[in-house]
């Protein structure tokens, strides 16, 4: 028998059935700044779509009903097949509609990549596993447009808007994935130690069939319908298009031996698979897998700050609709001062993550460009190291704005505080993408000064100095290496503090501006100082502007 004890209250409603797009004023005024306007009446329809109660549980559901390993059928014959919830198809079914694997590619103009951006941005927000085969699949287009015989056969399948989850042959599908199979178990990014080797079905080098031997310790996606994957012939590293079915119509020797147990990420398969004999075929130059296979990476390594910079906008937005709602001590948290400083602070990181992911998007839309390649090659990977990084600590701090409530599994922020690290680990970790970010530097010297002289000439004297500190940094060269990291911090919040000066609204980006140059704030959200730092003359001008800050992050 049972009887209520007592009255709930003061436990807050779920967020669904918002708009994505129009609440994020930020995404919505800076179409134009980049020329992707044009877009805009479809990311307002996705935007519906995306905050609605029905895709909300599709995505919770494919985190809870998990991918599941079949690698026999009852007969005892080799299958290696993955199967997923309906949810998890249903949610690619959204990206493919959007053409986020393809569109900048199949409908080129200006703008398309900005655009492609915030719709991957907004879906980041919904459930990020299924962004895996998405990310691969776009990042694969510009390697496979460079074998004309190969990218003849699979173009109508790549750009398709309809979403083919049936496990045949690339020749009966009405649409493909593509995946990538770089790492090892004795190397992970060092890739240049891999084993796998490659040897000739006939003719050899380019465009030809070859039989691999050999694993993948991170075989993301097992399911797409084929994958880039890296392996050795006689004269080095090469890149091959390994597909999942033969050309005669058989099962390709991809054994999956087991799928991760990951943190987070859990709606995504990701596998270890052993290769007997698999059939490939050869893509770019023998002995030049590496170069062949960057291109890719650049861009999955885009797509790691874009999914970043979409985790914090949605905890951003959690951490708002909880605060407004709930009460503490006599007063909706939203009200409290101390909370209020933490909320603005956040909004404040969220902005610049946003308008930074942005900016490297727009670069891909002037490849002519020397300053935009210089953003595309130096600042995507500084700032897939700084994005991806703060997205942990951002994640955990909105996550307790919820307290309690937030650590369990029942709501959306523990799953958000897992999905985290990996955009931060996946395509090279921090060290990697330092490291990376002193490679493009030398490589591109005349990019770098570009860089340094477009933020010289800021209208903003932080900016400014921000870049004599910077140069003072990069002048010792025997010990980049070491300071790596620091280079890298500072190379972003330049670039960031830029943006910010240049497109934020005025006190919005002194707020910004002046906070993370104050050697008091940074180290924890919600230190931001009480009249000097938001440049403000009393308490009462502070929290209207804290106010407003938070109003302009997420109105619904």
């Amino acid at each position: 028998m049972q009887w209520q004890t007592h009255e709930i209250s003061n436990q807050v409603a779920d967020l669904q059935d918002y708009n994505i797009f129009t609440s994020d004023a930020v995404l919505m005024t800076s179409l134009a700044q980049y020329q992707a306007d044009w877009y805009q009446n479809t990311l307002t329809k996705s935007g519906q779509e995306l905050g609605s109660s029905a895709v909300l549980e599709a995505a919770a559901l494919a985190n809870t009903h998990l991918p599941e390993l079949h690698t026999h059928d009852r007969q005892g014959k080799r299958i290696d097949r993955v199967d997923f919830h309906p949810s998890w198809h249903q949610l690619l079914g959204i990206l493919r509609k959007q053409g986020l694997q393809a569109t900048p590619w199949s409908q080129p103009r200006m703008g398309a990549h900005v655009a492609r951006a915030a719709g991957y941005f907004m879906q980041s927000q919904v459930e990020s596993g299924s962004l895996c085969p998405s990310t691969m699949t776009f990042a694969s287009i510009p390697v496979l447009q460079n074998e004309a015989t190969l990218f003849a056969e699979l173009k109508d399948k790549l750009y398709s808007v309809e979403h083919d989850p049936r496990d045949l042959p690339i020749a009966q599908k009405k649409s493909i994935l593509i995946g990538m199979g770089m790492t090892e178990k004795q190397g992970g990014s060092d890739v240049r130690t891999n084993t796998t080797t490659a040897v000739a079905l006939g003719a050899e080098g380019r465009g030809q069939a070859y039989a691999l031997t050999g694993h993948k310790w991170f075989f993301s996606a097992p399911m797409c319908d084929a994958h880039l994957v890296l392996a050795k012939t006689e004269n080095g590293l090469s890149c091959f298009f390994v597909p999942r079915w033969r050309p005669d119509g058989s099962k390709n020797s991809i054994l999956v031996q087991r799928l991760k147990d990951k943190l987070g990420n859990k709606s995504n398969s990701s596998s270890e698979v052993e290769f007997q004999d698999a059939y490939g075929v050869m893509i770019g130059n023998e002995g030049r897998g590496i170069p062949t296979i960057i291109e890719m990476a650049n861009l999955t390594r885009l797509d790691c700050v874009i999914g970043s910079a979409g985790l914090m906008r949605q905890a951003l937005v959690q951490a708002i609709h909880h605060a407004r709602h709930r009460t503490a001590f006599g007063k909706k948290l939203a009200d409290q001062p101390l909370m209020r400083n933490v909320l603005t602070d956040l909004a404040l990181e969220s902005e610049a993550a946003t308008r930074l992911m942005l900016h490297l998007a727009a670069a891909l839309d002037a490849p002519d460009d020397a300053l935009q390649r210089a953003w595309k090659r130096i600042m995507t990977p500084a700032a897939k190291f700084w994005i991806c990084k703060r997205a942990l600590e951002f994640t955990g701090e909105c996550m307790e704005v919820w307290g309690g409530n937030g650590y369990v599994e029942t709501g959306p922020m523990a799953r958000l505080y897992r999905e985290a690290p990996v955009n931060s680990i996946w395509e090279g970790s921090g060290n990697v993408m330092c490291l990376d970010v002193l490679r493009a530097m030398e490589r591109d010297p005349e990019g770098l000064q570009l860089l340094l002289q477009l933020w010289s000439n800021s209208a903003s004297e932080q900016v400014r100095q921000m870049v004599v500190e910077l140069q003072t940094d990069l002048a010792p060269v025997d010990f980049r290496e070491m300071n790596a990291r620091r280079i890298t911090q500072k190379l972003v919040l330049t670039a960031q503090t830029f943006l910010m000066a240049e497109y934020a609204e005025a006190d919005i980006a002194k707020a910004f501006i002046q906070s993370r140059t104050d050697a008091g704030c940074g180290r924890v959200y919600g230190t931001l100082g009480t009249l000097g730092t938001l440049g403000t003359l009393d308490a009462a001008t502070t929290g209207d502007l804290q106010e407003r800050i938070i109003a302009r992050a997420f109105t619904v």
